[in-house]
């Protein structure tokens, strides 16, 4: 009764809405696939990469309408590769990353500007050593789809910003460090829902006994 009482132009802005909430999924990124790297001016000799793995996140989207894209995600300090372990040591202490206090650094969104289909910039806020800053992310939809072996479907982004460490309180060695850090991020997230803090989803080559999905 109550359908019938309704007027059309309602009932149809009801289904539009429906179906919208219902296109947009839940994804959340697989560490083994996803990295972040960085690289920063070495007294003018050589700008070096690190690499850090994301430790947890989501990613809510809907691949038609990717304005509308939220994510939240947490990147483990501690996981910093840069070659040399004595090196990584001293980049984790308090002078640069603090990692033994602050262990993660957490992102989430606040909104997203596209650019055309595929692309566009990611805005959001960035926690760092305690502090918390804006940060835009330009970035590339690469692509969602199913694995060769079908067992997942995955989104791919790839994305590059640029911070100033010492917006974060990293003022130590500015004759010998650059103060810029450039960013690049390559990120996989696995549909499906999942819990904040769930352990990530299984890999394919880890589902399937006999066959390993190329890396």
């Amino acid at each position: 009764m109550l359908l019938r009482t309704l007027p059309c132009s309602l009932l149809f802005g009801l289904g539009a809405l429906s179906a919208a909430h219902a296109a947009e999924s839940t994804y959340r990124y697989d560490p083994v696939h996803s990295q972040i790297l960085f690289s920063i001016d070495h007294n003018g000799y050589s700008r070096p990469f690190g690499r850090f793995h994301i430790a947890k996140g989501e990613l809510r989207f809907d691949p038609s309408d990717l304005k509308s894209a939220t994510t939240e995600l947490d990147i483990d300090l501690a996981s910093l590769d840069m070659g040399d372990t004595a090196w990584n040591a001293a980049v984790l202490k308090p002078d640069f990353l603090d990692a033994g206090k602050n262990r993660y650094a957490h992102f989430v969104s606040t909104g997203v500007d596209m650019k055309d289909e595929r692309s566009g910039v990611l805005h959001g806020q960035l926690s760092l050593r305690g502090v918390t800053r804006p940060v835009d992310i330009e970035f590339t939809f690469n692509r969602v789809g199913k694995t060769i072996y079908g067992l997942h479907t995955v989104a791919g982004f790839s994305g590059h910003t640029k911070l100033d460490r010492t917006d974060f309180g990293m003022t130590a060695f500015k004759g010998s460090v650059g103060q810029n850090v450039v960013i690049w991020l390559e990120l996989e997230a696995i549909k499906g829902n999942a819990a904040s803090g769930s352990e990530p989803a299984p890999t394919e080559a880890s589902s399937t006994q006999n066959a390993k999905e190329p890396l």
